[in-house]
């Protein structure tokens, strides 16, 4: 590539909902621009972006890809991510280190769920939108502008308008210069052309919308447009690059990926008025220190690709930086960028470029690298936490540490993930963003590391408690020669107000000696990892040591734990035991319509509303409640079946609370079987 100045880079990201054309318009950009000689499809698995097997295989994207170009004197950075909310956080990354933001919406079907998810992620950016597949017979711009208006307003600002919608002979309609032209197929060089006179009153109504938009860029610009004064084309041409560095308009591009319309259009566009690092970060100084932010970690068979964008400064081959958030230091030995998996290895990387290195050993995302010996760490993605959670284990017990292995990889590359060791159920669990999500976590662990792993419904971390006091003895005595074994304790046990057991004493008299105290407490502590109504470890226990006796030659400490153990099998029965479960925070956000049924099913699943209000996405709800656990295992796949995939949610553990005694008769047999198994 040539060399760039920061001025010249324009950092693109890629987002909206699943199957809606990101990749096929990414691959048109890359082949206008002739760095490939071919137009890949995602359906024919030879796409620049989607190169992981796993992408190959499901024909849509995983994880984020980059892909640089050039185009009339300068270098565009594309960030191509998936759409799939499993995989929100890739997207929310790259958004992050872009300048601006695509928001590429299917003619045919409008404005969806991850529409409305990449605007969110695009909130205090530059942005635009490109409606993809025009050509297709279903296409339907109008009624498409017409739904990105209603949701996010006027900022929505049409700039190019096709007309012969769904026909081979598409044309485009340029609102700014009204210039009228096709696009010549296999080039998408442009073909000038005249405007039917049937779509002339369409294309006057765009104008008024196009003014609209344009007016909120100036005080001037909207004084104008009240006195229903026109606009010169010089001041459309200023409203729309002013507008598009403010963020305060979101110009509406069209055409069809596939067939090279309207590309070179929205190429030349971004070359011209997209905005510079340097515009979007204004502070960073390219002659300053080297400043590097990490977003992206990329594990494979050959090693670990840490992807960064440069926040001041520049980047040089073999330059050390210390990593100031884990406070260790790094050697580039290698400096690249690349075009999906094909790697260009530079000399350095300028303020605002983006690439990537390898063998850094100690770096991984949200990670701040820089030249000096301290500074202050740039802001860190906050990634979507993860809410899905399914137990997971080898199908081969010999796996086990193959799998060990293979997740330490995958939780490097991708904050999303939550593996946890339940020591309670005895289960490892894996937490993530829906259960796509975590089908392709297997098919990862499966492809790169060699391990096939499966994933059921995780056991509930059920837990035990009582509800009244009850004041027992137990006593250890064992007589068979010698030395022989005795330990007496009185204890009264009650509900206790923290997790875990509360000990205290109040012997008198010497009964039992204080150094055989600790014993006692150990002994009890042993016991309340096994209930006494279906082995679940106890909570929430009081136990007051009040008195015993003791043998001034048999009694030892493990005669004392005995006996503490024999009290508490004793005691807890009579305490009136209950099962208690797991309860989390539920915030659900959905469209509106569907309120009635979202609260109904909380309803169903033993939930309480908490709240209600009005969601910052237009035309959504968010719903609080109150669930068990043991209600949510599959919540994801249901959730999205009612919402027709629109509602979204999150779920947090808050407390235990004491099951329902129908539930529990359930809870306890199921405990029993499985115990007798």
């Amino acid at each position: 590539m040539a060399n760039f100045t920061s001025s010249q880079l324009r950092n693109i990201c890629l987002v909206g909902h699943s199957g809606d054309g990101k990749t096929s318009f990414a691959e048109a950009m890359l082949y206008l621009a002739k760095v490939t000689d071919r137009l890949g499809k995602p359906s024919d698995g030879n796409t620049v972006c989607d190169f992981d097997p796993e992408e190959v295989k499901r024909q849509y994207s995983i994880s984020t890809a980059l892909a640089s170009l050039e185009w009339k004197g300068t270098k565009i950075n594309i960030l191509d991510t998936p759409g799939m909310f499993g995989f929100a956080g890739e997207a929310k990354a790259a958004a992050t280190v872009a300048a601006s933001t695509v928001i590429v919406v299917d003619a045919k079907s409008g404005c969806k769920v991850g529409t409305e998810l990449a605007w969110e992620f695009s909130a205090g950016k530059p942005k635009a939108f490109f409606v993809n597949k025009i050509d297709d017979e279903n296409s339907n711009f109008e009624k498409t502008f017409a739904g990105l208006r209603e949701q996010f307003g006027n900022t929505v600002c049409p700039l190019l308008i096709p007309f012969n919608e769904g026909t081979g002979e598409v044309g485009l309609y340029n609102l700014i210069t009204d210039e009228v032209f096709t696009c010549e197929k296999g080039t998408g060089k442009r073909i000038e052309t005249t405007l039917p006179a049937e779509y002339q009153s369409k294309i006057d109504e765009y104008k008024v919308a196009l003014t609209e938009s344009l007016a909120l860029t100036s005080e001037e610009l909207m004084e104008k447009f009240l006195m229903e004064e026109p606009f010169t084309e010089e001041e459309k041409h200023e409203a729309l690059n002013s507008g598009l560095l403010s963020g305060d308009i979101a110009p509406v591009f069209c055409g069809s990926a596939l067939q090279l319309s309207g590309i070179r259009f929205f190429l030349d566009t971004a070359a011209a008025a997209f905005v510079s690092p340097l515009e979007a970060m204004k502070t960073a100084d390219e002659n300053g220190e080297t400043r590097l932010f990490v977003f992206k970690s990329l594990s494979d068979n050959f090693g670990k690709k840490i992807f960064f964008k440069v926040m001041n400064g520049k980047l040089t081959k073999d330059q050390i930086l210390n990593n100031i958030t884990n406070g260790t230091q790094e050697k580039f030995s290698k400096v690249c960028t690349c075009v999906g998996k094909k790697e260009i290895e530079v000399s350095e990387l300028i303020t605002g470029d983006i690439g990537y290195a390898v063998k850094l050993a100690n770096t991984n995302v949200n990670d701040t690298l820089v030249a000096g010996a301290t500074g202050e760490e740039f802001k860190k993605v906050a990634f979507p936490a993860p809410y899905y959670t399914m137990a997971i284990k080898p199908s081969s017990k010999n796996d086990e540490d193959k799998l060990s292995a293979g997740i330490t990889k995958l939780l490097e590359e991708d904050p999303t993930l939550r593996f946890v060791n339940n020591s309670e159920t005895k289960q490892l669990t894996v937490s993530g963003l829906g259960d796509i999500h975590l089908d392709v976590v297997c098919a990862k662990l499966k492809t790169r590391y060699g391990v096939s792993a499966e994933l059921f419904e995780p056991k509930i971390a059920y837990r035990e408690a009582i509800k009244k006091s009850v004041a027992v003895e137990g006593k250890h005595k064992k007589q068979s020669g010698g030395s022989g074994q005795y330990g007496h304790v009185k204890i009264t046990f009650s509900p206790g107000e923290e997790d875990g057991l509360t000990f205290t004493q109040s012997v008198v008299g010497g009964n039992v000696p204080k150094n055989y105290y600790p014993a006692v407490e150990k002994g009890l502590q042993e016991a309340m990892l096994k209930g006494v109504l279906a082995g679940f470890p106890m909570a929430n226990l009081k136990a007051d040591l009040f008195d015993g006796s003791y043998h001034p030659v048999d009694s030892n400490e493990i005669s004392f734990k005995l006996a503490a153990k024999l009290a508490y099998k004793e005691g807890l029965p009579k305490a009136n035991p209950v099962i208690l479960e797991p309860v989390g925070y539920l915030q659900c956000t959905i469209p509106t319509s569907y309120s009635g049924d979202i609260m109904g099913d909380v309803s169903k699943r033993r939930g309480r509303i908490m709240g209600m209000s009005e969601s910052t996405r237009k035309g959504y709800t968010v719903i609080e409640a109150e669930i068990p656990s043991a209600e949510m295992t599959v919540y994801a796949v249901q959730l999205r079946a009612m919402t027709q995939g629109r509602g979204t949610y999150t779920f947090e553990f808050v407390r235990y609370e004491e099951v329902p005694a129908e539930i529990a008769q359930k809870v306890i047999a199921e405990a029993k079987n499985n115990e007798e198994e």
